[in-house]
């Protein structure tokens, strides 16, 4: 194999490596998984899964509206992840 050719796979390896490293930010998908401990862990969201129990979550959830209502009373002052 020759520098030019060798060169030339090298660049194609890197293309191919940024293409999949978008793809898989672009495909991440959020699933639900029972832990250990009998709580529910969202998985997709951060880096680490986002863990509560039953009664934690149902909290949360009737607090639906509150929360985006907050979300958008406060939208200047909120970041988004990039």
């Amino acid at each position: 194999m020759t520098d030019a050719e060798m060169q030339a796979e090298l660049e194609r390896l890197r293309a191919e490596n940024d293409k999949l490293k978008a793809d898989k930010k672009k495909t991440k998908e959020i699933t639900f998984k029972v832990s250990q401990k009998g709580a529910l862990s969202v998985y997709g969201l951060g880096r680490f899964p986002v863990t509560l129990y039953k009664e934690q979550w149902l909290r949360l959830l009737d607090k639906k509206d509150d929360i985006l209502e907050f979300i958008n009373d406060n939208e200047q002052e909120l970041k988004t992840k990039e």
